[in-house]
This record gives structure tokens, sequence and C-alpha cells, in this order.
């Protein structure tokens, strides 16, 4: 036997071991992406470098034998330093989806090309499981999501993007809800102030790695926003109810009607509690800060939404809702729902610049709602048009005085800043005025915790706040505006807290590296057939508050799941290039723009996955050999002989370290 000694451990070996069997052998970790057992070592991607004491240059683990007396290193700043260059010298060509692009772009990581694919397979219910596992509430996301995920997706850089979001709704609508597996408890409890989609988040992935969760919510139900600020023609509450049964029936517990500051404070719950979470929203209607607004007939956009079960008719009145939001439009539709006359939306830009989503708002144009860009409010009067020395009849009208704009300079979001116009001013008359130009946060009961312009001060990585135990996510930190955004909060929130609890890391947390996708161009896709966007059908003639928009047939979502490029690798999360990034704190682009010819598509086939390593050549060599690496330097590919025949046996796609199998396997099928 031969005896050495591997991070200051002794060990032995017998004649003729490698260092990398002997270090594994004794249980001693070395990274490696082409070493396989079963074929010669050749140290195609060099990571098993280790160093060895007397010597002035590293080895490869894998083709270095042992040697009496030898003292080895294998994690000293050198290799680790080493290691993480040769990462990033991979990743130059390596222009592989880690993830495909809607993901990248979905607050909440939302697999969206897995699920598409599960309804391209039939298995609805397991493309439903799979939306779960982002966040639990895919069927009421999938309604009023602003869809960023389509944004980014590469199909509409041919003819247009998939409509993600109805797909998500067809797997929601049409897959049972279930209740995810918990695991054993862990003994810490967790106190949630908010059951908005931000609380309710975190507390769905706190309790299914075992803590227990409770959620106080000012309410009478659960839901937060969801619930009070998107009406029912939007999101019906049916829906919102059985994805938060779900939260019930996980052991989930749900307070309502518990005030913070009234009922529980801050103080009392940090001591019950090994953690606490403010997500408190914003749930109040900010002031215009004009004169008039505080008088009886204007009420705040939130205020109006939240309340509009208990609304009288507004049979016969005339409406001006001031904003250019989603919630200016929700108010200025629901006004129209509950019989007003005439409704209008004032907003101080132009229509190219309204912040509501455009299908928002072309549905109230459809449906009557009036605009008028290029307004700013300048004050909400009474009895305007009536004249003291007038004694006719002569009629009495409420409204508001509106100061006529012009667009200027761009601000610090990239739009165009609204400039008065002198003296032009007009009167709009209204018997309602709803202000929907911006939310703000209820502070009572968090006096102890810092603030920044009104919202809650949260680290924007762990969502600490000053008190120790004590954090902060959503909408009460004004680091979030839709509801997607609050659901990634709550989710990255309970990787945080779930780390800081445990010392371990959480199940779901997404691996952050290698999150840069491959730029494409139109000319890339010449090849694809076009197809038009499958749309989630509309109701010809909505009535009072049903859904205005139905669940795509099977037959349309079938068609638009084909539509889909299955960018993304769909193995990323058990691809060594990947866990080997993370470990060595490896930045994919550091060298990817440093020679233009990196990116450039081989003769062959385009596997951008691949990092050369060899192992799919040695794998086909024991059943055909028909694959072989052809040219030197950066444009190595795989290359498949045309005269041989692909036995399909696999091995190849098997024995891939990195992901690039799928590209393997569909291009060596001659």
């Amino acid at each position: 036997m031969i005896n050495l000694t591997i991070n200051g451990i002794k060990t032995q070996a017998n004649p003729g071991d490698t260092i990398l069997k002997t270090a594994l052998d004794a249980g001693i970790y070395i990274p490696t992406l082409c070493h396989e057992a079963r074929f010669p070592p050749h140290g195609g991607c060099g990571l098993c470098v280790v160093e060895i004491a007397g010597l002035t240059k590293p080895v490869r683990a894998c083709a270095t034998h042992v040697s009496e007396g030898m003292a080895i290193q294998t994690a000293s700043p050198r290799i680790k330093n080493i290691r993480k260059h040769l990462l990033e010298l991979q990743f130059s060509e390596h222009a592989g989806d880690c993830k495909a692009p809607c993901q990248l772009a979905c607050p909440a990581q939302t697999n969206c090309q897995g699920y598409i694919s599960l309804i391209l397979e039939g298995r609805i219910q397991e493309g439903y499981q799979l939306a779960m596992e982002a966040h639990p509430f895919p069927g009421s996301i999938a309604r009023v999501c602003p869809r960023p995920c389509e944004s980014k997706c590469r199909r509409g850089l041919k003819d247009t993007s998939i409509n993600i979001a109805g797909l998500k709704r067809f797997i929601a609508d049409a897959g049972k809800n279930y209740v995810p597996t918990i695991a054993n408890s862990t003994g810490k409890s967790v106190a949630i102030v908010g059951g908005g989609p931000a609380g309710l988040t975190a507390a769905y992935f706190l309790r299914r790695v075992g803590h227990n969760v409770a959620v106080y919510e000012r309410m009478p139900k659960m839901g937060g926003l969801l619930r009070y600020g998107i009406p029912e023609y939007r999101l019906p509450k049916a829906v919102l109810d059985a994805e938060i049964d779900v939260l019930a029936h996980m052991g989930i517990r749900l307070c309502n009607n518990t005030i913070l500051g009234n009922d529980i404070n801050l103080d009392e719950l940090h001591s019950e509690h090994d953690a606490v979470i403010i997500a408190t929203g914003a749930g109040l209607s900010r002031k215009a800060g004009i004169p008039g607004e505080d008088l009886p007939f204007v009420i705040g956009g939130i205020d109006f939404l939240r309340d509009v079960d208990t609304c009288d008719s507004l049979g016969g009145k005339s409406v001006v809702v001031f904003g250019g939001s989603n919630t200016a439009i929700d108010a200025a539709r629901t006004a129209l729902r509950l019989g007003a006359k005439s409704v209008v939306v004032a907003y101080r830009r132009t229509k190219d610049e309204m912040p509501a989503e455009p299908e928002e708002i072309a549905d109230a144009e459809e449906e009557g709602v009036l605009f008028k860009f290029l307004v700013a409010p300048l004050e909400i009067v009474q009895d305007f048009g009536f004249d003291d020395n007038d004694k006719s009849d002569m009629p009495v009208y409420s409204g508001v005085k509106l100061q006529k704009m012009t667009l200027g300079e761009p601000d610090a979001s990239g739009r165009r800043s609204p400039v008065s116009i002198p003296g032009q001013e007009e009167l709009l008359p209204a018997d309602i005025v709803i202000t929907a130009i911006g939310q703000a946060v209820a502070l009572g009961g968090l006096e102890s915790i810092t603030t920044t312009r009104g919202a809650l001060d949260a680290d924007k990585n762990c969502f600490g706040t000053n008190l120790a135990g004590v954090y902060a996510i959503g909408d009460a930190t004004g680091q979030s505006a839709y509801a997607i955004e609050a659901i990634g909060h709550g989710r990255n929130a309970a990787t945080a807290i779930h780390e800081s609890l445990m010392g371990t890391c959480a199940p779901w947390a997404m691996l952050p590296k290698l999150l840069s996708s491959e730029e494409k161009t139109p000319s890339d896709f010449a090849d694809i057939p076009t197809a038009p966007r499958a749309k989630n059908p509309k109701k010809e003639a909505p009535k009072g508050f049903d859904e205005v928009h139905m669940s795509l047939s099977n037959e349309d979502a079938m068609l638009e799941a084909r539509r889909c490029l299955s960018c993304g690798c769909g193995g990323y999360d058990k691809c060594k290039l990947v866990s080997y990034a993370n470990d060595y704190n490896a930045t994919p682009d550091k060298y990817k723009k440093s020679n233009p010819t990196l990116a450039k598509a081989t003769p062959i086939y385009d596997p951008k996955k691949c990092i050369h390593c060899g192992l799919c050549v040695k794998a086909c060599a024991e059943d055909r050999g028909i694959l072989t690496m052809a040219y030197r330097g950066i444009n190595v590919t795989v290359y498949a002989h045309p005269i041989g025949n692909c036995a399909k046996c696999g091995n190849c796609a098997k024995i891939c370290t990195v992901g690039a199998r799928a590209h393997v396997l569909h291009n060596v099928i001659l």
C-alpha cells in the first residue's frame, strides 16, 4: 500500500491508483466534468487540478498516479482560483439556456417551459402541480399578471410571443387543487403580518419545509389586494378562495380581523416567534395634494374597489377617474358596471405612457370608458357653473378643474414628464371623483421599523429590517408594484428566513448563477412555421361582474403549446457545470464577448451547451462509434459520421454532464 496525505488527512492507496480515485475513496471530493470510471483518463476539463508538495505546477488528479509520501492539497486558494478561471473559459462557448428567458423574466421563477411541455403531453395535472412549485396562486396570477415572461419570449422574435399566461390559466382551471407534501416539523415558528400575495406566498414555502406559520390579516378574508383591489370580472373570488383553501389545508394558521397595533403588536410577535415577516402591502389610496380632495364625493381608487360590494348604485351619475394605472382602469370599468351614466379617465400623459396593461385599456374602451389625456387635476370643486347673481334655475355642478399639459423631457423612469401649459384650464363635471394616482403604506404599529419615503426599509436580498429577526416584503417596502413581484418577494424571503433559521439551503431555492441567456435575432428562427397566437376568448356582451375573459379551449391550448420553442435546458438543476459555477462563484459571461467567433454556429449542429469533454464520443464508441470530435480550437464540434447509423441507445444523453444531451441526440439521428 502507498501512504500519502490529502488535505492533511493520512490515507492509503493501491499502486497505480490516481489521485482522483484515492481522494474519492477517502471521501474527499474533487470536481470533474470529464471523468468516467469506464474510460481511461484524459484530463479534458482540467477541473480536477490539485497541488502536490514540492511541485511548482498543479497536476490533473484524474491522470496523475499516487506515490509514497505524496502530500496533496485539493482546495487551496490557488486551486480554487484556477477552477474558477477554467469554468469561466468553459462558459465562453457555452451559450445554452440554463433557464428559459420566460422563466428568468418571472419574479417567481415559474417554470413556464416545463408546464407548457406537460400540456403537450396531456399531463395537465402534473403541469398544474409544476406551476404550484413556483407559488400557490397560479389560477389567480394567470388572470391578472402583467406577463413579463411574454415580453422575453423568443417566439415573439419570429411572430408573436406564446400566450404563457393563458396556458397557465388553462392548467390551473383544468387541474385539481392538491395539498403539497409538508416536511417534518422543524420546531421553528414564523409570524406573518399581512395576508396578501407576498405574505401568503412566504407562508406557503415556509410551511412546506416544516415551520409553523401564522398569518395575521386585518380584513375579514385573506388575499390582500388580490381580493380587495382587483374586480370580480378580472379575478373571480371563487378562484382565489380555492387557492387559499390549499394553504389552510397545509396547516397554516390564518387569523383574519386581526389588526396590528390593536389586536396584536410587533413586540409580542417578535418574542413568541423565531421570525416575523411584515407584508402589510400598500392598501391606502395616495392623496393627490390638491384642494377639494376631502369632499364627500371624492374617493380613493383602492377604497372604491375594496368597498364595491357595499357600494350604492351609480345609476345616472357621471364619474371621473384620475390616474393611468390598472387600478384606475379597474375603477372606471367597475363604475360602469355599477350603472354610471358616463366614466372618464383623466391622465396627465398620453395613452402610450399609461402604465396600465394595453389589453385592459382596450377592454375599457370597448365597454364605453372615455379617456382624456394630457390633463392634470388642479382642484376638485362643488357648485361650479352656479352664479349667485343668476336667479334662474341653472343646474349646479360638481367636478374637477383641469390643467392642460404637454410632454417635456423624460423623467427618471424614462417616460416624458408632463409640463403645464400656462393659462390653459378647463372644467370637467363629475358627480363622483375617484383618485387612483398611487398607493401608500399603513405604518400603524410599525413605528420601530425604519422607513424611507413612507415605505419600510428592507434589505433587497435578505429582506431584513433594522430589527433582528424581523423582515419586510412586498408593497410595504416599495420594492414591488405587481402581485407577481410581491409573490417573488415572498418566495425569496422564505428562502432567506429558512436558511437563517436552519443554516441550510431552502430546497426550492433556484441556483442564482447562470441567469444570462443567449441572444437571438429573428433570422435565427427562419425555418419555424408561423402560427397566430391563440388568445383567451372574451364574452361577447359582459354582464355585471361576470368574468370577461375565458380559459383557452383544450384544442387552442394544444395549438398554442406547440408554438413553444423549448428554450431552457430542463436539466440545469442537475447540471454539474451549474453546480460548480455556484461553488466557485464563476462569472458565466466573463469571456462571452472577448472573441466574436465564440458564438459561431458549428457546421454540423448547434450544441451550444457542449463543453467538448468528449464523454459522448467515448460512450458512443461502446456501441456504433459514429461520434467523433472534429476541427480544432474554438470551432471544435461533436460530429456524427453520415455513413453511420445511430443505435438510439441513449448513451450519449445519459453520460452528458452539462445538459447538451438533447442537442446531441437530436442531431446525430441522421
